[in-house]
């Protein structure tokens, strides 16, 4: 008998035919005498929907109180999926995040998790049950009801499997695994069979959106066994993510191509080539909550230099007000933005002991005629940012140089 965890997410309860087929594929579980708990999302769509009720009301809602129509969502797919199992003889009970206790801080619609009460689940999988909890929520000291942020329902997986020490927690989603890029892209990208927690932690900050961050964070710091699947398809294993790399004398050096449209460029010209001034622009910009990725600054001439870094594309109007302030404080020279730039990295543990993979990468994008504008770089990853135009073309042709296609991508 194995403790399971099971994460269905909004495409996978997203009516109630669905509903129906995870009840199926639990009992499934069940049969064979597996304990299971299952997370769900809101039915698909729901989350968005119930946003734009709040803000009819309010251009800006309370973030408490955005957290409290938001939780609902979670709710009604509980207690739907609950009537589904009990339907095909399975008994079930759910949970609110507050009834479970997962227990966060109190920041409104991006809360973390700092403690869960796993004895009510406990003693119901004792007594048979299977229990369905409402994932991205929580409650903090106060009672108040939080939300996790986007993506929220996979870490109150993790978590969960993580706190009652599950033999495996499964995502399943609307892809059958982790690929070596997005197929639709790439027709010929491979499914993983395995894959390390940091491939897939960097795989996830880049562009990949099979998993949340934070959950992958959660699942490597914990150790928890995390396998991604498809909730379409019982065929197949799908993806195993792991603490351990794969020790195959195969095992590539590359093992995927992430790649994010979503990029804008800001440029400083004119800076003084001073110390400290690389805070002076920085850091007004953090304070803005704006997330910086790629940064670059040019060698200095004549006491001046010019100072480069990327911003999410949504966020560029915003750190450009922030900058014009900060240009006008340190006297730099001109404000510049592109709007039409994307990210692709390559990511591989292999590349740890194998070196080439830059000098690779570049040549092939050179062949191309595709000019790499910004470079940032990791142990076990190389981004580069690009003109939007040709990130497609850069995404295949990388993909083809690295073998990925084949599974033993070579330097």
């Amino acid at each position: 008998m194995a403790l399971i965890v099971q994460k269905y997410g909004g495409t996978s309860v997203g009516s109630p035919e669905r509903i129906k087929n995870v009840a199926e594929r639990v009992a499934r579980f069940r049969a064979q005498g597996d304990q299971v708990i299952v997370v769900v999302s809101a039915m698909s769509g729901e989350t968005n929907r119930l946003i734009a009720l709040a803000k009819e009301i309010a251009q800006n809602p309370d973030p408490r109180e955005l957290d409290v129509v938001l939780s609902t969502g979670e709710q009604v797919t509980i207690g739907l999926l609950c009537m589904a199992l009990k339907e095909a003889g399975v008994d079930a009970k759910s949970y609110t995040g507050g009834q479970v206790r997962i227990l966060t801080d109190s920041s409104h619609t991006k809360a973390r998790i700092l403690d869960i009460d796993e004895a009510p689940i406990r003693r119901d999988l004792e007594a048979g049950n299977v229990v369905v909890v409402a994932g991205f929520q929580g409650v903090d000291e106060r009672g108040n009801i939080t939300t996790l942020g986007r993506g929220g329902s996979d870490t109150t997986g993790v978590a969960l499997a993580a706190a009652l020490k599950a033999d495996e927690c499964q995502i399943y989603t609307d892809v059958d695994g982790v690929y070596t890029t997005d197929p639709r892209v790439v027709p010929e990208a491979r499914k993983l069979d395995t894959i390390t927690f940091e491939e897939m932690l960097e795989l996830a900050s880049l562009g990949s959106k099979v998993l949340q961050i934070r959950s992958v964070e959660f699942a490597g710091k914990y150790k928890v066994k995390l396998r991604v699947l498809s909730s379409f398809d019982d065929r197949g294993q799908g993806t195993l993510i792991t603490v351990e790399e794969d020790q195959n004398m195969e095992q590539p050096v590359i093992t995927g191509i992430a790649f994010n449209r979503d990029e804008a460029k800001l440029v400083v010209l004119g800076v003084p080539d001073i110390p400290g001034v690389a805070y002076q622009i920085i850091g007004p910009v953090a304070d803005a909550n704006l997330d910086i990725d790629m940064i670059i600054q040019n060698v200095g001439n004549d006491g001046l230099t010019d100072f480069s870094f990327t911003v999410a594309r949504a966020d560029c109007d915003k750190a450009l007000k922030v900058l014009e302030t900060v240009r006008e404080k340190i006297g730099a020279r001109a404000l510049k933005s592109d709007r039409t730039m994307a990210k692709v990295s390559v990511v591989g543990v292999g590349m740890r002991s194998h070196p080439g993979v830059a000098s690779k990468m570049f040549r092939t994008l050179a062949e191309e005629g595709i000019n790499i504008q910004m470079i940032s770089t990791s142990e076990i990853k190389i981004s580069v940012a690009i003109e939007e135009k040709y990130l497609e073309l850069a995404v295949r042709v990388l993909h083809k140089a690295f073998g990925l296609e084949e599974g033993a991508a070579s330097v």
